[in-house]
């Protein structure tokens, strides 16, 4: 089987750098693991977020800036081909605050982000009384918040679905249940997996999320990725009680509220503990007190892909010309740009974005 591109991972990433390559024309093969893989698309809090990234890299927030401008347009076409409704709302998100101290802390490092971008960074400050008139059900514990415009939410299960869906609709090839052993390069690149299946392609792109740890050096990689837990807890349907998301909760399109989510390092556990679920659950409470009513139906863990700073990584192979490893911790909000524009930097076009700030070359 022979195609432009192998994409070695069929998480959110991978699939959304195939839909983009799909859409100019190439053509592509998928590997995707086992159900028994490690999956932080299917674990992850759906959030299309801007505010409080790049905090030490204004680039990352140009980044995710252009990504959250591209979602719109984006989901609609998803759900045009697809007739799946991604549960896309932006209008707006917030970062709440209980302490007027650590509220104006956070100001002054927005300020200064905002200075670095040249004024585009489109946020608020909500006092107590401002931001119970936007959301009357926060609780007084609750100082204020910071409304960030750009950001917003979707259903992250109904993205990776349509992505699913749409890359075979546009003649894309999607294998699953592959575990990838090897990958070496003569003419063309030879991807080998374990049940002796052997793809052949023209460039590869490793975008396996923690799989990368094993694959990476095989590639000429550092891949130097870590696994963080995150447990996420979900309610009960509810009537409608939030009108934005936060960074502890959000009420998701089909109304049950979405709690989370712990940062653990645990190494490949994904387990849920008591104590870290009580945590989220007490936090949830204070910042919405009519929670103390609601019955938790689910709970689970999810393992992030961090890198050592935090941002993405994207990096051709200096061994292995034409091989790429694509990884990220924010693979909703980054979706767009993945799709959208990430392809010119594979094909290297003249429309290729600015992303040699997030090579490898900072880990040396």
């Amino acid at each position: 089987m022979e195609s432009d591109y192998a994409i070695i991972g069929g998480g959110v990433v991978g699939l959304s750098v195939a839909w983009g390559l799909l859409k100019r024309g190439l053509s592509v093969t998928v590997l995707d693991g086992d159900d028994g893989s490690f999956r932080a698309s299917r674990g992850n809090f759906g959030l299309v977020w801007v505010q409080s990234k790049g905090m030490n890299q204004p680039r990352y927030a140009r980044w995710s800036q252009q990504s959250a401008g591209a979602w719109a347009a984006y989901a609609a076409e998803l759900a045009d081909a697809t007739g799946q409704d991604i549960g896309l709302r932006q209008e707006g998100g917030y970062d709440l605050h209980f302490s007027e101290e650590e509220l104006q802390n956070t100001v002054a490092k927005y300020e200064e982000l905002k200075r670095k971008l040249g004024g585009d960074y489109p946020y608020e400050i909500l006092g107590s009384n401002a931001l119970r008139r936007e959301e009357p059900n926060i609780g007084p514990s609750v100082v204020g918040a910071i409304l960030h415009h750009q950001d917003g939410h979707a259903n992250p299960l109904r993205l990776l679905r349509a992505l699913a869906q749409d890359v075979r609709t546009l003649g894309g090839t999607v294998l699953t249940g592959k575990h990838v052993t090897n990958v070496d390069r003569k003419d063309l690149f030879r991807i080998t997996c374990s049940d002796g299946t052997e793809i052949r392609s023209r460039k590869t792109v490793l975008s396996a999320g923690l799989g990368a740890i094993e694959l990476g050096p095989l590639m000429g990689f550092k891949a130097s990725v870590r696994p963080q837990r995150g447990q996420v807890l979900i309610t009960e349907k509810m009537p409608k009680i939030m009108n934005r998301p936060s960074l502890i909760a959000r009420q998701v399109d089909e109304g049950g509220i979405q709690i989370g989510a712990t940062n653990e390092e645990v190494g490949l556990d994904n387990g849920v503990t008591p104590a870290g679920l009580s945590r989220l659950a007490a936090e949830a409470v204070r910042a919405y007190p009519i929670l103390a009513r609601a019955n938790l139906v689910r709970s689970w863990g999810a393992l992030r892909i961090l890198s050592p700073d935090g941002l993405p990584i994207y990096q051709e192979s200096p061994e292995m010309p034409d091989a790429f490893l694509v990884t990220c911790h924010s693979g909703i909000t980054l979706s767009a740009a993945h799709a959208r524009f990430l392809p010119d930097w594979l094909e290297k076009t003249s429309a290729a974005p600015d992303l040699e700030v997030f090579g490898e070359d900072r880990f040396s």
